[in-house]
């Protein structure tokens, strides 16, 4: 991604707040939380299936 593209992104994501930079700010910061919590089901998700793999004794 070019520095140019970033720019742009940047520009819309404040205008879709209407210019207000704190609103898209902390728009970012939500959609940061949203994604750090569906990384963290993905290697939630990837332990369990490891687990299986090796079978059930691991707990043991």
């Amino acid at each position: 991604m070019s520095f140019r593209s970033n720019d742009t992104a940047i520009d819309e994501i404040v205008a879709s707040c209407n210019g207000d930079l704190r609103g898209a700010v902390r728009a970012l910061l939500l959609i940061n939380e949203h994604l750090e919590a569906e990384l963290a089901k993905a290697y939630a998700a990837a332990a369990d299936r490891s687990l299986v793999e090796r079978g059930s004794s691991v707990l043991h």
